[in-house]
């Protein structure tokens, strides 16, 4: 597909889009795969270890970070490797993010800790993590070590841009702050969602494929809109996902989260309303009842803050169009251009 087919809409950019990240995820996953230990069976380590990266993911992240590099002049073969060291990233970070949210499910099977427990999972999430280092040490041979040192040094800060977003939202259900805003969450987006989602994909894609040659700047605003869209999206399947929806419905609203859909019911409630959503956040999770989850999903209904959701979140997706046209300027037209475009928009109507 060509550049002239950009344009699409509808079911045949979603195939183009599916399409694509099967292409790439395979390539990943055979890469991947190399990493994970296979040498014996072992229900303590070895056998986590390898649960959530078998298990059926979008594989966005390392395919956005291999369709840049193409778009910029590489080979698949030279970013795959990166690929596979953010997939492993990835998979570290949802095992450590099940437990410090007490999810129940994961890819749409019990997520890793409620199989096996929480001391046992966190330590094949941090197996995970180390594992992820391995791509990056083959990177000096196959790209050189000047190239190599600065995707390590992109994946270091992604990987603290994560934890720092993290903290704020684990922070904040903590401590109950009730002044949480729209921008508010949006910076922890940035930091939480977006460096790993888009940012750094898209920052690694673009080294591998210009050689380091080109400023790194533009891929920061295309990856924050993108990320902020993908992630609002999420909050919004949370809450109204189907039957492909991988993950624990209204588990956002049991655990807390503050989404921009609860900082708009809050916001747009009454006093009253307002102060029994406090109260209801201020609870641990244990302690949040099925009743008060149909009330706050009423509340949510009431003040229209899911429409408020998605209106922002196309609102992200046009920005991040439009960052798209000047980050990817010098790129070369074909599908992988292309592929990058069409999943701006295919995020927005993605199911699961």
């Amino acid at each position: 597909m060509g550049s002239s087919d950009s344009g699409l809409l509808g079911d045949v950019a979603d195939q183009f889009v599916l399409d694509m990240l099967k292409e790439y995820g395979e390539l990943t996953r055979e890469r991947l795969s190399a990493y994970l230990p296979r040498a014996q069976s072992d229900a303590y380590l070895f056998d986590l270890v390898r649960d959530y990266p078998l298990r059926t993911g979008k594989m966005l992240r390392p395919s956005l970070c291999i369709a840049t590099a193409c778009a910029f002049g590489a080979t698949a073969a030279d970013a795959v490797g990166s690929a596979a060291s953010i997939e492993l990233m990835h998979n570290a970070l949802l095992v450590h993010d099940d437990i410090e949210d007490g999810s129940d499910e994961r890819r749409g099977q019990p997520t890793l800790h409620a199989l096996h427990g929480m001391p046992l999972a966190l330590n094949a999430g941090d197996a995970l993590a180390l594992l992820s280092l391995r791509p990056l040490k083959e990177n000096f041979r196959r790209l050189g070590p000047g190239l190599a040192l600065r995707i390590f040094e992109e994946t270091e800060r992604m990987a603290w841009e994560t934890t720092e977003g993290q903290a704020l939202e684990l922070g904040w259900r903590k401590d109950n702050p009730l002044g949480i805003d729209a921008s508010d969450y949006l910076t922890m987006v940035l930091k939480k969602t977006c460096w790993l989602t888009a940012i750094h994909p898209l920052r690694v894609g673009c080294l591998i494929g210009t050689r380091g040659r080109m400023p790194l700047d533009p891929m920061i605003r295309l990856g924050f809109f993108f990320g902020a869209a993908f992630q609002i999206q999420d909050d919004l399947l949370n809450l109204v996902g189907g039957a492909a929806y991988g993950k624990e419905i209204n588990g956002d609203l049991l655990e807390g989260k503050r989404t921009l859909i609860l900082i708009e019911a809050m916001g747009r409630g009454s006093s009253a309303e307002r102060a029994r959503l406090a109260r209801f956040l201020g609870l641990e999770r244990v302690r949040r009842r099925p009743r008060d989850i149909e009330w706050l999903r009423r509340l949510i209904d009431r003040t229209a803050a899911l429409e408020h959701a998605r209106v922002t979140a196309r609102a992200l997706a046009g920005a991040a169009l439009y960052e798209f046209e000047h980050a990817f300027a010098n790129a070369r037209p074909g599908r992988d251009q292309d592929f990058v475009r069409a999943l701006i928009t295919w995020v927005l109507r993605r199911v699961h």
